[in-house]
């Protein structure tokens, strides 16, 4: 690690669920959403105090990933689907629907080209995912759904229908992000990184280009805040090492180093390997513009821990 760290952080307190096992982290106006297996905890962050927990049924397996847009939160889940719930003025959640709907396989399914074959001898219907949904994008009025099935998905969010599936990759894919510009990435366990625009005359996506390539499984994707630049997480310990060694290391570009990055600090206290990462700026948490270079790191890990750290000197 560079001899020089201008970072200073420290360990602010532990969250903790009533099951184990931590599979994602989301934050949506001063809200921590913790998945543990198939449990989603909301935290509030003014004072850390647990005030909700949803989806208790364990049929839907693991939750996957989570996304906002609004009061809605969308989860995506082992059992193929993606779940759609309201945040209550009481800051409690209720389910309002599941996707694909049940409207829109109806509609679908009486045409027999809205079948495509799924697996060997055994045909489904396009707008469905075969397994599991594994990582979620919301753009505005739109919502990305990725999936070990290979393929990416484009639904509207105004009437829960599914617009568009791309067959994408040639393994699993585990993340997506879209900029604000409409371009989709998608990461998958076959090591590439793609990048899709919708071509308006050919009415789909099309690939626009490979922008990167992990000899192993690419397992995470992040956008900075203004969109030009991308920085994945590999199982080959590449950026995101949090995952194997059971710490959270904060990378800075260098000046002058042509992008290269600099780990400046290793935030150390999980006793097994970290699942999941989010970052909120201090001006993100209170509303205003001015973060003060403070940034509040939550990560969750298969001990069962959420632990909440802040870093200053992020300029």
């Amino acid at each position: 690690m560079n001899g020089s760290i201008s970072i200073n952080h420290h360990y602010v307190t532990s969250l903790k669920t009533l099951t184990p096992h931590i599979t994602c982290l989301a934050v949506h106006h001063n809200l921590l959403y913790a998945a543990s297996l198939n449990l989603i905890n909301v935290f509030d962050l003014s004072h850390y105090t647990q005030i909700d927990a949803f989806n208790e049924s364990p049929a839907s397996g693991f939750v996957k990933s989570i996304a906002f847009s609004g009061s809605r939160v969308f989860t995506a889940h082992q059992d193929c689907k993606i779940r759609v719930w309201l945040i209550t003025p009481s800051k409690r959640h209720r389910l309002l629907s599941s996707l694909p709907t049940v409207k829109d396989k109806l509609s679908r399914c009486i045409i027999p080209r809205n079948y495509v074959t799924v697996r060997r001898h055994r045909k489904g219907l396009w707008i469905q995912h075969c397994d599991t949904v594994s990582g979620l994008a919301v753009n505005e009025r739109l919502m990305y759904s990725v999936s070990w099935d290979k393929s990416f998905k484009i639904w509207d969010l105004t009437g829960y229908r599914c617009l568009e599936s791309v067959k994408a990759h040639e393994d699993a894919i585990n993340a997506v992000v879209v900029s604000d510009d409409g371009a989709v990435y998608t990461a998958s366990a076959d090591g590439c990184i793609k990048v899709w625009k919708r071509d308006d005359k050919a009415k789909r996506h099309v690939l626009v280009r490979t922008v990167g390539k992990h000899k192993p499984t690419v397992n995470a994707l992040v956008l900075d805040g203004d969109g030009t630049a991308l920085f994945s997480g590999g199982s080959d310990g590449t950026i995101c090492r949090w995952e194997t060694d059971r710490t959270v290391r904060i990378w800075q570009k260098e000046r002058g180093s042509g992008g290269c990055c600099c780990c400046k600090a290793v935030l150390r206290g999980h006793e097994k390997p970290i699942k999941s990462l989010v970052a909120v700026s201090g001006g993100e948490e209170d509303d205003s513009d001015d973060s003060n270079g403070v940034v509040t790191i939550f990560s969750g890990s298969l001990d069962g821990d959420i632990k909440v750290w802040e870093v200053f000197g992020l300029v």
